[in-house]
């Protein structure tokens, strides 16, 4: 029996580093008030903007707490990591103040996109800190004049950068800036674009999937249409892409993790059962909250659809669960 078929029953793994074992000790070495593992893991993915945009993301959320990346910025002035480094951790600072229900005025944001662009003058090659830029332009009333020049400096330097094309979907939803079907097209047009192999193919089922807490918030669960968001004839046809595109063609990203985890639920919601079990394989029982927890017990749901799936029975399971 397969070890994928042997983890029936048992809880999913909920790791955010996704496995990168040096990403999870810079991370506590952050919280315990320590940053040279992450000057040292920063410095080893030159050019990797995939797998270094990750592990700033989850640096930047350990230290957005601590005082810990501002001593670093301190002891190391004029080290690009450190500053790439720090300007997304004020974003998430950012982030944490306007949820905690802090004004966030123009002169904070204005601090925080000094930080982004000394980023970017330190690491002229690097598109991190732009797309922090792009995150804390949601922020923003009304969004911000630049975002057209942030994006056009990310893809300068990325066109196919992860991380980039997730910020400016967010900032493009109806949740802050613009229109599910602004996000919708947004994503359909990169889908088509990207080449094959990029995980890029689940931007369409990323858009629906966010698009669904938004609308049961603002309008309830028994808005128009909500009862077929999953199983429409575009929802069924981008699953399909995404088989077609990414996983049949996949190398393995940095936070492939997160991609796969988006796409089991999708292809299960869409009653599609019958192809998920290939997904739930590569996850191989890593799970993510997201996007479990809008439609359900996030890991009640990842366990019957993983173990549904791996008895070769996910047909047999009503998808509206």
């Amino acid at each position: 029996m397969a070890a994928w078929q042997r983890r029936r029953h048992q809880r999913p793994v909920y790791d955010p580093a996704f496995g990168d074992t040096a990403l999870a000790e810079g991370r506590e070495d952050m919280l315990l008030g320590r940053w040279e593992g992450a000057r040292d893991l920063l410095a080893r993915i030159p050019g990797d903007w995939d797998r270094r945009a990750h592990r700033i993301r989850l640096l930047a959320d350990a230290a957005a707490g601590r005082r810990t990346v501002d001593l670093w910025q301190a002891s190391e002035p004029r080290n690009p990591d450190a500053a790439v480094l720090r300007a997304e951790t004020e974003v998430m600072r950012m982030f944490a103040a306007a949820r905690a229900g802090q004004t966030v005025g123009r002169e904070r944001l204005e601090r925080t996109a000094w930080f982004c662009h000394r980023a970017a003058e330190l690491a002229p090659a690097d598109p991190y800190p732009w797309v922090s830029l792009l995150s804390l332009g949601r922020l923003h009333p009304g969004g911000h004049p630049e975002m057209s020049v942030w994006w056009q400096e990310i893809v300068g330097r990325d066109p196919y950068h992860r991380e980039g094309h997730h910020q400016a979907l967010r900032y493009l939803s109806a949740r802050w800036h613009g229109s599910y079907g602004t996000a919708l097209n947004f994503a359909w047009d990169v889908s088509c674009s990207a080449p094959q192999g990029s995980p890029l193919a689940v931007l369409a089922l990323v858009a629906r999937a966010e698009h669904y807490p938004h609308r049961v918030r603002t309008e309830g669960r028994a808005a128009l249409g909500l009862a077929h968001h999953w199983s429409d004839g575009r929802a069924c046809a981008d699953l399909r892409n995404a088989l077609d595109q990414w996983i049949a063609h996949r190398v393995p990203g940095a936070q492939d993790v997160a991609d796969l985890n988006y796409l089991a639920h999708g292809l299960v919601k869409a009653g599609m059962s019958d192809r998920a079990g290939v997904v739930f394989r590569l996850l191989d029982n890593r799970a993510t909250a997201a996007p479990w927890s809008y439609t359900g017990d996030p890991e009640q749901l990842f366990i019957r659809w993983r173990d549904a799936t791996a008895a070769g029975s996910g047909g047999d399971v009503e998808s509206k669960a």
